[in-house]
């Protein structure tokens, strides 16, 4: 048995990265997996890769910032699923430049997708998991919702917007049994930390100058989103660390006696 048998999650973002390996574990875990994100030919190989391999997967194209995508990725959802139980708000983007440098424009573009793309998100599931008897959703927000980062002033913003969402949305929504909680990775090996701009490391590179020297695995994120979905069921209005200490504080190197 899985810890989701029976469950359906929709998954934002889920054709690479954090959003695929979570619809991976999610299917292996038995539940049914809606995986929705504007890159569709990656998503319709990860839906079909779900399948051929005993799981439970649809792909459907869903532009995040779009009222009209979220209900109508929800609505296929549940004519395909027959309910709606999970949903993570996994889809993002990062872009570098000072806010001297940043036009309204630059701004704007990531708090659509990372901010408004969550508050839209939240809003077009709601009613279905009401319909299903309560639920849970889980908002990935970074360690850049709870510290600055100089030269990604509009990520920073969103991420810290999508905490504070995530609080106001468990307050409204715990007397219909739906828990909701914000999950905050720290340096994850994904196509968006491999971006030059971002990374300035060498591609192959996974070392961190963290407690945890390294950088975290797609697969540990997944195991903490299983967690808070499957077990976690105390939990809501909870910030969720995954970052291999890197909030934790300062390191002070200690001299060889």
């Amino acid at each position: 048995m899985g810890k989701l048998d029976g469950q359906v999650a929709l998954i934002s973002g889920a054709a690479r990265g954090q959003g695929e390996a979570q619809a991976r574990l999610f299917a292996r875990e038995g539940a049914a997996v809606a995986l929705g994100d504007v890159l569709e030919e990656d998503g319709q190989r990860v839906a079909e890769s779900i399948n051929d391999t005993g799981g439970q997967a649809m792909f459907q194209r869903l532009d995040v910032t779009e009222a009209s995508s979220w209900s109508s990725m929800v609505d296929e959802t549940e004519s395909q699923f027959g309910r709606l139980d999970i949903l993570i708000n996994n889809a993002g983007i990062a872009r570098v430049k000072l806010i001297e440098e940043s036009s309204l424009e630059d701004y704007l573009e990531v708090i659509r997708i990372n901010q408004v793309g969550v508050w839209l998100g939240m809003k077009a599931a709601i009613a279905a998991l009401k319909e299903a008897g309560g639920g849970c959703i889980i908002n990935t927000s970074s360690t850049a919702g709870l510290e600055g980062y100089s030269g990604l002033g509009a990520y920073v913003s969103s991420k810290f917007a999508v905490r504070g969402m995530t609080k106001v949305a468990a307050l409204e929504l715990a007397p219909y049994n739906i828990r909701v909680n914000s999950v905050h990775p720290g340096p994850i090996d994904t196509p968006m930390i491999r971006d030059p701009q971002i990374a300035r490391r060498d591609p192959g590179d996974v070392s961190f100058a963290g407690p945890i020297p390294r950088v975290g695995h797609v697969d540990e994120v997944a195991k903490m989103m299983l967690f808070i979905a499957a077990d976690a069921t105390y939990s809501t209005g909870s910030e969720f660390l995954i970052d291999g200490g890197v909030t934790a504080g300062s390191m002070i190197a200690r001299s060889q006696d």
